[in-house]
């Protein structure tokens, strides 16, 4: 059997957009045991990837502590499973040094990367280093095929645990959300302050369509929680905090994510949910929502994200929600 290895560390959307080259790598192997690398923070993640077997959680917090016996533990861990994996194949999808390093430590016969600088080439046996120019997703895909897998129909498929989604219908029954009802889940936080339209106006934005009998959830992490106590003063469902793969069942119970640039929204895409992307900027190989250009809405200049009008983003979700969604007769 076959024992391939896949390297992704960060970050969360980084992570789901591996999905489709992690389904292609499955249709080559079919009988391969696949083992995803990845920083602990986001091996949660990995339960919604069917495609593979088991997880290597990287804590890199310990490898970067000032304690020489957590780093000394954290690394002859790591190095033991890298080793110890007999891996025939390993798959860098980052290309940093880091990772770089952590592909050729595993000692397989085939190394493929795609290193962000020439001078790490060595880690690989096939190093595809042309520019990349088109989406992430459609990268790691040309990857494989440098390495030479065979690249069939394309598929971006999260499957999101069974109690993620019945933590998320709980949320909605505590909340007193039906989920029948149209919901426009808002995460108006990125990782980025040049990538976050400005909170104000999402509030109006939810404003506008509670007016109209639409439910409204504000999302985020729980560094977020503060931030978002204007909404919460106005009435608004805040899920800041809940674990992760909860906020992907809240997401799969709406119907409609809006937000930047995000993890959160990359993750509502690979669920088939209808998504409406801000966007500062759009170049080739910007992270826009994959195999759906359509739905971004894009700042007039470069990182002027705050230029993008209400009225743009109102039109964009009111066609996303079929231009005409359920009003109940006496909204709140």
């Amino acid at each position: 059997m076959e024992n391939i290895l896949l390297i992704r560390l960060k970050s969360i959307g980084d992570v789901i957009l591996t999905l489709p080259a992690v389904r292609m790598v499955r249709d080559n192997f079919p009988a391969a045991k696949i083992t995803f690398l990845t920083s602990a923070e986001n091996a949660v993640l990995l339960r919604g990837f069917c495609e593979v077997d088991e997880v290597i959680a990287l804590d890199r917090a310990a490898l970067r502590s000032r304690n020489p016996l957590k780093v000394l533990g954290e690394a002859a861990g790591l190095l033991r499973r890298l080793r110890g994996g007999n891996f025939s194949l390993a798959v860098d999808f980052q290309g940093y040094g880091e990772t770089a390093w952590l592909t050729r430590l595993t000692g397989a016969n085939e190394r493929w990367g795609r290193p962000s600088k020439p001078g790490r080439k060595w880690a690989y046996t096939h190093a595809l280093t042309e520019v990349a120019r088109g989406h992430a997703a459609a990268g790691h895909l040309d990857l494989l095929q440098h390495g030479g897998l065979t690249i069939g129909p394309v598929h971006n498929e999260f499957h999101l645990p069974s109690d993620a989604l019945e933590m998320a219908s709980g949320f909605f029954a505590e909340h007193k959300l039906d989920s029948k009802r149209p919901t426009l889940f808002i995460q108006p936080f990125t990782s980025g302050a040049h990538k976050n339209w400005p909170l104000e106006n999402y509030l109006a934005v939810a404003r506008h369509w509670r007016s109209l009998g639409v439910q409204i959830i504000l999302g985020g992490g729980p560094a977020d929680r503060a931030a978002l106590a204007p909404a919460q003063a106005e009435g608004f469902v805040s899920s800041a905090g809940v674990p992760l793969l909860v906020t992907g069942g809240l997401m799969f119970l709406s119907t409609l994510v809006l937000g930047g640039d995000t993890g959160a929204l990359h993750l509502a895409v690979a669920m088939n949910r209808r998504v409406v992307m801000l966007m500062h900027e759009v170049i080739p190989g910007s992270p826009i929502p994959f195999q759906h250009p359509d739905w971004v809405v894009k700042a007039p200049r470069p990182v002027a994200i705050a230029e993008i009008t209400l009225e743009e983003v109102n039109a964009a979700v009111a066609l996303a929600l079929g231009a005409s969604p359920v009003i109940r007769s006496n909204p709140a």
